[in-house]
């Protein structure tokens, strides 16, 4: 079974994301140095995302520890890995800047 994530371009620069059935579980911010900082749906901060090597991004929890990456790949998707390197899911680009994620329930 996969998790749906539909994000959304908000105002200045962030990201607002929705899960399957429309409700918005977080968001993501510009950083100052290129970097995008995630919060749930109650305003906690739970995550950065850092641009890595080759267009890559590198994202770690938030105390700061890495918890996978994502590569990118054709036409503007992108691949995501866990911190094992195993894939875990991947994102497409959508109409008008949103972005389509489906990402691998661990849980399972």
């Amino acid at each position: 079974m996969s998790k749906k994530v539909t994000s959304r371009p908000g105002f200045f620069g962030s990201m607002l994301h929705y899960d399957e059935k429309g409700r918005k579980i977080g968001e993501s911010r510009p950083g100052l140095f290129g970097d995008m900082i995630h919060y749930n749906a109650q305003g906690k901060k739970v995550g950065v995302s850092h641009p890595g090597l080759l267009g890559s991004t590198v994202h770690t929890d938030d105390k700061g520890h890495r918890v996978g990456h994502s590569s990118p790949g054709l036409f503007g998707s992108s691949r995501h890995y866990d911190k094992k390197g195993k894939p875990v899911g991947k994102s497409e680009p959508g109409l008008w800047g949103s972005v389509h994620t489906r990402m691998e329930d661990k849980s399972r």
